[in-house]
């Protein structure tokens, strides 16, 4: 986004991190300001969001990227405050951040808001639980959000990355049977090969950031599916909503 002219506001609880990515976008040439907050905390996400638009102006993208894995195992084997804190960053975090840009963007009927869902939204996800309904949780809510707003000119969608090596990867690997071996076997298949493309994800983020995905809203895109189509309103829209229908 930096590269292409955007200024970025980086919010997140890690100082450390925040550091190293506006460092690796001003080294690039890109403009970047660290907004140190949990995205837990509606006073903290609306201070940050207030705090850039003191420097910016308007804030125009917002991408809902914070997301923990939650604790993996059985329901019956794993701790009710973990579980719980997996909905509070995937989920809450998601409603706050988005309820901070919202009225904004409504009032100058411009505005995009990407979330990123995962693993377990369209499916069951044995062992991750709390991560699999923190995400199908979100999806929907995108959805309402999205109807909600449908007369706003402005629109709101997921993007599902697709598996990709992260810290996610070696905390299912660590986990070994808890995890169970499907997951297992996807972990080591992701960290061999490094996952799903990175210029994959880049080019489905700024299709759903820019102008030319004005025509949709409240879908769930993943980086694999033929979402060119989509652009060109080739397929049906509907396909990419959470009430798939798969034909057996």
């Amino acid at each position: 986004m930096a590269a292409r002219g955007a200024k970025v506001g980086l919010l997140a609880r890690s100082r450390g991190e925040l550091d190293l990515a506006q460092l690796e976008i001003e080294q690039a040439g890109g403009i970047a300001m660290r907004l140190r907050a949990d995205v837990r905390d509606a006073e903290q996400v609306a201070a940050a969001v207030d705090r850039m638009r003191v420097h910016w102006g308007s804030i125009d993208i917002l991408i809902c990227a914070a997301g923990i894995q939650g604790p993996i195992g059985r329901l019956v084997d794993v701790s009710p405050k973990a579980w719980w804190d997996t909905i509070e960053t995937n989920l809450h975090g998601v409603m706050l951040a988005t309820r901070a840009v919202l009225p904004e963007m409504i009032a100058r009927r411009s505005g995009k808001v990407i979330a990123v869902s995962g693993g377990g939204a369209l499916t069951p996800r044995p062992n991750f639980s709390a991560y699999s309904a923190s995400k199908t949780a979100l999806v929907r809510l995108i959805e309402t959000i999205a109807a909600e707003i449908a007369e706003d000119n402005v629109q709101i969608n997921c993007l599902a990355p697709g598996g990709a090596y992260t810290s996610m990867t070696d905390e299912i690997l660590a986990a070994g049977d808890r995890a169970g071996w499907k997951e297992i076997e996807d972990a080591k298949q992701v960290r061999m090969t490094g996952g799903a493309s990175p210029e994959k994800q880049l080019q489905l983020a700024l299709f759903l950031a820019s102008e030319r995905s004005n025509h949709i809203s409240g879908k769930v895109v993943h980086v694999n599916d033929e979402w060119r189509k989509l652009e060109q309103g080739q397929v049906n829209q509907e396909l990419y909503t959470l009430r798939r229908v798969v034909k057996v």
